[in-house]
C-alpha cells in the first residue's frame, strides 16, 4: 500500500506536525522532490509530496504560491522551520486551509533527505509488493488456465485476485462465464458501448463500481469485463493484463479445436454415407469410448448457417447420455441414435429451438447409414415446403405416392389387398394388419418389430407367414411389400 500523509506523520523520529489539511492526510505520497522555486510546476507530475524552506517566499506571496501547488496537483507541502522562516508563514497556512492543501511543519533537526529517505524506503516497498502480487497472480491465473478451470477458471481466479467481479462475454455480448459475484445484468447493459468498442480498453462506471471493459484478442472477439469499488491499481491492472492474454490463447485455441472436431465429425458422416461402417465406428470407439447402438434412426436438419450453426453448438452442449452422434454433411447437421431411443424427439426438438427444419429416417442398420441420410434429407425437405418444423419418412412415403392415385383408386386397392387380413382379425384370430405395418415400417426387422409389438419374435414370423398365406403373396419381393405399404397408408391415411 503506498505511504499516505498520515502515515509519514506518524514516524515520531521526523517530528512532523500538520498545520492544515488534516481531512486529506489520507493521499498517498507518489514521490518527494525539494524545491525552492515560487512556481515548481512545470516539474511536477502530481502527487508529490513538495519540500521548501520558503527562501523566496514571504506573507505577500505565499498565497499565489499554494494555489499553484495545488493547481500542479501535489499531495501535500512540507515546510521547513528555522531556516528561512520561523515559522510556517500565517498566510501561506491560511491559503492552504481555505484550498485543502495539507501542509507539514518540518522542525530544523529533521534533514529533508530523511523525509526523501522515508518516502524513497516506502516507495520501494510498495513496487515491491505490487510486483509480488503480479508474479503470484500472473502464476495462478496460468495454473488455472491449463489445468482443469479452463476460461471459466480464470475468471472466477481473477475476480478473486482483484476483490471484484468479472464477466467474459461472448461477441454478441452474452455472458460465456461469470465469478460468482458477477452482476451478471450489467452485460444488457453494456451492450450499446460493446458495439463502440472494436479494440482496446474502455473504462466507465456502473452503480457503485469502476468498470473496466477489454477486448479479447482472437478472431472470434470477445469481451473481459471486471469491476472493482476503487480504480484498479498497478498490480491489478497487470493481473487483468494477463487474463485478458490468457483467455485469448484459450478461446483461440477452442475455436481452432472446435473447428478441427466439426470438419472430424463431416469425415465421419463422409465415411458411413461412403459405406465405411466399420472404420467410422472404429473412429467414434477412440474418440468418444463408443458409437450409438443399432440399428438407427436419423435426423436431417437443415436451414440458414446461422440455424445449423445453433443447431450444432446445441447438440455439442446439451448431448443427452445415451449415446449419440452428429455432424455436418451435405448442407445438413446429421443426428444418429438409437431408434428405440428419444434422440429422434429430442433432436428435432432442439431443430426446432434452433429455427431449422428437420426430417426423421426410417430405423436402419449402420452399414444401411447412407439410405437413413437420404430418407432424412428427403423428409427434411418436405418439411420446408410444407412449412412445418418435422416430417417422418414413413409419413413422408406414404403421402407422396397416394397424392399421385386417384382417391377412390386407392381405397378400392386398398380394401382388395387387405380384405383377407381384415376378416381374419375381425374374427378375432389375430392382429396380422398392425403386425404386418409394424414389420414393414422396421423394414422386416423381426427383433425390433417384435419388441415394438410386445411379442415374441417366433410370434411375429408366424403372423407374417399368415399374411402370405392370406394374400397369396412373398413378402420376400420388394414389390409385394411396397404395395402392402402403399394399402397400409390408405388405410391410416384416408382421401
Amino acid at each position: 500500500m503506498a505511504l499516505t500523509l498520515r502515515a509519514l506523520i506518524a514516524e515520531r523520529a521526523l517530528g512532523l506536525r500538520a498545520r492544515t489539511g488534516e481531512g486529506a492526510l489520507d493521499r498517498s505520497i507518489g514521490w518527494v522532490h525539494p524545491t525552492e522555486l515560487t512556481d515548481p510546476q512545470a516539474f511536477l507530475e502530481g502527487g508529490e509530496l513538495l519540500l521548501t524552506t520558503g527562501l523566496a517566499l514571504d506573507e505577500r506571496t505565499s498565497g499565489d504560491y499554494v494555489r499553484r501547488l495545488v493547481s500542479a496537483g501535489v499531495a501535500g507541502l512540507g515546510f521547513g522551520i528555522g531556516l528561512s522562516h520561523e515559522h510556517v508563514p500565517a498566510a501561506l497556512v491560511a491559503t492552504a486551509a481555505e484550498v485543502g492543501l495539507p501542509v507539514l511543519e518540518v522542525p530544523r533537526r529533521t534533514p529533508f533527505i530523511a523525509i526523501t529517505r522515508a518516502v524513497s524506503r516506502a516507495v520501494a516497498a510498495d513496487e515491491y509488493a505490487s510486483l509480488v502480487r503480479t508474479g503470484q497472480g500472473q502464476q495462478e491465473l496460468t495454473r488455472t488456465a491449463v489445468g482443469r478451470g479452463g476460461a471459466g477458471g480464470v475468471v472466477r481466479k481473477l475476480a478473486r485476485l482483484i476483490g471484484g467481479w468479472a464477466l467474459l462475454l461472448d461477441t454478441s455480448g452474452e455472458v460465456a462465464e461469470a465469478s460468482s459475484v458477477a452482476p451478471r445484468s450489467l452485460a444488457g447493459r453494456l451492450r450499446g458501448e460493446l458495439g463502440r468498442l472494436s479494440a482496446g480498453t474502455l473504462v466507465t462506471a456502473l452503480d457503485e463500481d469502476e468498470v473496466v471493459v477489454q477486448t479479447l484478442d482472437t478472431r472470434a472477439r470477445g469481451f473481459l469485463v471486471v469491476g472493482t469499488r476503487q480504480p484498479l491499481d498497478t498490480a491489478g491492472r497487470h493481473i487483468v493484463n494477463t487474463a485478458v492474454s490468457l483467455l485469448s490463447l484459450a478461446l483461440e485455441q477452442n475455436r481452432a479445436q472446435g473447428a478441427a472436431l466439426r470438419r472430424l465429425r463431416s469425415g465421419l458422416c463422409e465415411l458411413l454415407s461412403a459405406g465405411q461402417a466399420e472404420l467410422a465406428v472404429k473412429s467414434m470407439t477412440t474418440l468418444w469410448g463408443g458409437a450409438p447402438e443399432a440399428p438407427w434412426v436419423v435426423v436431417a436438419a437443415g436451414g440458414s448457417v446461422a440455424a445449423r450453426r445453433a443447431l450444432y453448438d446445441a447438440l455439442d452442449a446439451e448431448t443427452p447420455d445415451e449415446r449419440v452422434f452428429f455432424g455436418e454433411y451435405g448442407g445438413f447437421v446429421l443426428v444418429a441414435g438409437r431408434a428405440d431411443g428419444r434422440m429422434p424427439g429430442w433432436a428435432a426438438a432442439l431443430a426446432g429451438r434452433a429455427g431449422a427444419y428437420a426430417g426423421v429416417s426410417d430405423p436402419v442398420s449402420i452399414v444401411d447409414f447412407e439410405t437413413g441420410r437420404r430418407q432424412a434429407e428427403q423428409a427434411a425437405l418436405a418439411a420446408k415446403t410444407g412449412r412445418v418444423p418435422l416430417v417422418r419418412f414413413a409419413e413422408h412415403a406414404g403421402h407422396g405416392l397416394l397424392e399421385l392415385v386417384a382417391p377412390g383408386a386407392a381405397q378400392a386397392f386398398a380394401d382388395s389387398l387387405l380384405a383377407p387380413l381384415r376378416e381374419h382379425d375381425e374374427s378375432g384370430r389375430g392382429d396380422l394388419v398392425d403386425s404386418l405395418r409394424v414389420w414393414l415400417e422396421h423394414h422386416g426387422h423381426w427383433d425390433l418389430a417384435a419388441a415394438r409389438l410386445g411379442v415374441h419374435r417366433h410370434t411375429l414370423r408366424n403372423r407374417i407367414t399368415r399374411v402370405e398365406e392370406l394374400t397369396g403373396r412373398s413378402l420376400d419381393s420388394p414389390g409385394v411389400r411396397a404395395e402392402l405399404w402403399l394399402a397400409l397408408q390408405v388405410v391410416s391415411f384416408p382421401g
